[in-house]
C-alpha cells in the first residue's frame, strides 16, 4: 500500500502543475469520471465541469498548497484538508481551504471530491 502522504502529494502536485500551466484539460485529468467538484462557483460532476471551471480562470493563476490534515478512511481513499493560496497577476492572492478526496482507480489516484471554502 502506498504511503498516504505520498499519494496525496502526487495527485496534488499534478493538479498544481496543471493549474499553474493554465491547462484545464490536464487539470481535469486528475479527477474521476464521477468527481464532485465545488470551486467558488456552482458545482459540477465529472472532468468536463472541472475543465470548464479552470478554462474560465485567468492566465497567470497559480496555486500553492499546504497540507493541514490527512486521513485514510479506506485502503483506496485518501482525504486531505489543505490551505491553498491562489495567486493572480493583477490582484491579491485568494486564500482558501480545500478538502479533497483521492480515490484509487486501477493503478492511478484521482480526485473524486473537491470542495473549496473561501476564507473571509
Amino acid at each position: 500500500m502506498a504511503d498516504t502522504e505520498t499519494v496525496l502529494r502526487t495527485v496534488l502536485d499534478g493538479w498544481q502543475t496543471a493549474v499553474d500551466a493554465h491547462d484545464p484539460e490536464r487539470v481535469a485529468s486528475y479527477f474521476t469520471d464521477d468527481a464532485i467538484f465545488q470551486g467558488l462557483s456552482p458545482y459540477s460532476v465529472g472532468p468536463g465541469g472541472v475543465a470548464r471551471y479552470y478554462a474560465t480562470q485567468p492566465v497567470g493563476l497559480t496555486a500553492v498548497y499546504t497540507i493541514l490534515e490527512i486521513r485514510r478512511p479506506a485502503d483506496d481513499l485518501v482525504l486531505g484538508y489543505l490551505s491553498v493560496d491562489f495567486a493572480f497577476t493583477d490582484r491579491p492572492a485568494l486564500p482558501v481551504h480545500l478538502c479533497v478526496m483521492a480515490r484509487q482507480v486501477g493503478d492511478d489516484w484521482l480526485i473524486s471530491h473537491y470542495q473549496v471554502s473561501h476564507l473571509a
